[in-house]
């Protein structure tokens, strides 16, 4: 063996080490290939997580706004109900924040949030990238603490973004409480999956899908030099739909004073009112007191005699209307007059027929039906302005006699509406109760008995939204067209309408013209001497309505002290703008000298439409078609040539002959 040359002994550890580097080398390109390929997706998201945060671009939710084009000749300019204004959450980085800095941070910010300092110094502890410690800050807050933060990280070199602000947007209301129960609102927190507000009841949850965004987002490098202003935004964020309301906000103001007013006035457990244009089905106002005031939410959900506020009365909870009903009985009869009239055969009754109205028994009932005061004779027009039930009972017995119970049933639902949904854009609208023969009651007894249409002539054993009473009314007040109650005027999404109620078809006609003119020259004598609602009248101006005052039903019996009283009407009587319903219910059971019997209806609730209503009409700047009809001792009012002031005298003469 030559000198120099390896041995047998080396060569073998030369393949040994040759080969164990080989081996190693092999590992290296299979783990390589676990972490790049295999696991990549793993340690690319554990790698950015710790270099990159993804910061939510926020959107804006979709707003409320008020109904500006009413006012004819004036421009419609956008007065939102509900604005989002930009608020601030603050986060931090606990572990971007060097121990020793902790607690002086901890301290300092519970100065400045005016909070807990263990609450705050907890989060500065927790195992975690992004701790949230406040939510909804204002720029007042969010202003002072970056620019102390800013200064305090440059100097002890922390990363800037280890502590850092999330822009957001909270719902605001410029106008308070106004139509709170209408529109409700939207939660403080957000739905962890979606990020999307969580509607508390009302306008906000029915069009919650319209309202709702997108959010956006942006990605952000974690490092001293990357503040959270900065970085690439990998999504733009959607903002959601704007819905434009039928109601006005300065008709919602006024009808909000005035029945918060009414209800104060007769000591009442509540009331509201509700203004609609008889023509399009628009509503011009709903109002209710005592108000949901919906930045303050949580009060009245957590307390429980307060979270019935938050319901749209009118809508949700129906009642006996009482003698409101009174004029759709009118209709129905000269709806029956017509139908016999085309068919060539004899009307069952004339507006100005002498019928007898003592007290009587009627079909089914043990006991005479009777009014407050007893009167011998009466005609339609008397009939309804001193709210006769007498004389309302013969009418239908007559309709039923001659149509049939199936045709009165028939007409009550199809032509005015009762027994059905109005379909008005809220939830929890109440269908009624519209008896239905052969159907029963939950306690077994038959809901239409032979004594049934005779409480229905009365506005009694049916019951009934508010939302459709004004329906039947607008009926009438339109000329006999259908109508549909609508809170929504279109919908609006980027310049994109989504929706769009303005464009209105011809409607269909449900009820003669000489129907609705007889019934329209009927309730003008309401308001006027001998009527119910004398203060139901409007200075200046027509008008035709209908007082009813009912008793509730208290453990299954009607309470003689617990009454809901209703006026509702419409103005101009010839050419309506709206027509108005005010319910105040629970109105003190007193007597007050000179008035009369504060649970009437005539008292506690005529005054509200009136003041609503001239306060309404001389907004529109609607002229006055009654120039002399103002109250005594007005230098403009002249009793002798006022609107109707002949025809109630001609009627107050005949009352006095057939009756005195």
């Amino acid at each position: 063996m030559k000198s120099g040359s390896p041995s047998s002994g080396d060569r073998k550890r030369l393949c040994v080490v040759a080969l164990s580097v080989c081996f190693l080398f092999c590992l290296l390109i299979v783990q390589f290939f676990k972490i790049q390929i295999i696991e990549g997706d793993k340690w690319t998201r554990v790698a950015k997580r710790q270099h990159q945060l993804v910061v939510i671009e926020p959107f804006q939710r979709g707003l409320f706004y008020s109904n500006a084009s009413i006012k004819k000749g004036h421009p419609e300019e956008a007065q939102p109900f509900v604005v989002d204004v930009p608020k601030f959450h603050l986060y931090i980085d606990p572990e971007a924040i060097p121990v020793e800095y902790r607690d002086e941070l901890a301290l300092a910010l519970s100065k400045y949030l005016k909070t807990d300092h263990q609450k705050v110094r907890e989060q500065f502890y927790k195992k975690s990238r992004s701790r949230k410690l406040v939510m909804w800050l204002g720029r007042e807050t969010q202003g002072p603490i970056q620019k102390w933060w800013f200064a305090y990280a440059k100097q002890r070199k922390i990363p800037r973004n280890a502590l850092f602000f999330i822009q957001d947007y909270q719902r605001s209301y410029p106008f308070g409480k106004l139509l709170g129960q209408v529109l409700h609102t939207v939660r403080e927190d957000r739905d962890e999956q979606t990020h999307q507000s969580i509607p508390t009841g009302g306008l906000e949850m029915v069009f919650n899908e319209q309202l709702q965004g997108k959010l956006g987002k942006r990605v952000i490098l974690r490092s001293p030099r990357h503040p959270l202003d900065t970085g690439q935004v990998t999504s733009h964020p959607e903002h959601g739909a704007d819905v434009y309301l039928t109601i006005n906000h300065y008709l919602q103001a006024i009808a909000e004073e005035e029945i918060c007013k009414a209800v104060t006035k007769a000591n009442a457990k509540e009331g509201w009112a509700i203004m609609m244009d008889p023509k399009t089905g628009e509503i011009l106002a709903l109002a209710q007191y005592p108000w949901f005031d919906p930045s303050d939410y949580r009060t009245y959900f957590n307390d429980e005699k307060k979270k019935e506020f938050t319901r749209v009365k009118g809508i949700t909870d129906p009642y006996e209307p009482g003698s409101v009903m009174k004029p759709i009985t009118i209709a129905i009869a000269l709806k029956a007059n017509a139908e016999l009239k085309a068919q060539g055969k004899k009307p069952i009754f004339s507006p100005d027929e002498k019928i007898a109205t003592s007290p009587r028994v009627f079909p089914g009932r043990n006991k005479p039906i009777k009014d407050l005061r007893t009167h011998h004779y009466l005609n339609m027009y008397l009939g309804l302005q001193k709210s006769s039930n007498v004389y309302m009972s013969t009418l239908v017995r007559r309709i039923i006699d001659t149509m049939g119970e199936k045709w009165y049933r028939k007409t009550l639902q199809e032509t005015f509406g009762f027994g059905e949904k109005t379909g008005i854009e809220l939830p929890g609208e109440s269908i009624g109760l519209l008896p239905m023969p052969g159907k029963m009651h939950p306690n077994g007894a038959l809901e239409w008995s032979a004594p049934t249409p005779y409480s229905l002539a009365m506005g009694h054993n049916i019951l009934a939204s508010s939302l459709q009473m004004i329906r039947s009314y607008a009926v009438i007040a339109n000329g006999g067209f259908e109508v549909k109650p609508t809170l929504v005027r279109k919908i609006v999404k980027n310049g994109e309408t989504l929706l769009d109620h303005t464009q209105h078809k011809e409607p269909r006609r449900i009820l003669e013209a000489e129907v609705v003119a007889e019934v329209t020259k009927a309730m003008k004598f309401i308001t006027k001497p001998g009527g119910s609602g004398t203060r139901a009248g409007i200075p200046g101006y027509s008008e035709a309505g209908k007082t009813g005052t009912s008793e509730k039903i208290v453990n299954g019996a009607y309470c003689k002290d617990i009454h809901i009283s209703t006026f509702i009407g419409f103005a101009p009587a010839k050419d309506p703008r709206f027509v108005l319903l005010i319910a105040i219910d629970e109105p003190e059971k007193k007597y007050i000298p000179g008035l009369g019997k504060n649970q009437q209806a005539g008292t506690c609730a005529a005054p509200a439409f009136s003041e609503i209503g001239r306060r309404t009409l001389e907004y529109l700047g609607v002229e006055p078609d009654d120039p002399y009809g103002y109250p005594v001792g007005d230098p403009r009012a002249d009793p002798k040539k006022a609107d109707w002031a002949k025809e109630t005298q001609a009627l107050q003469e005949l009352y006095r002959q057939w009756n005195e």
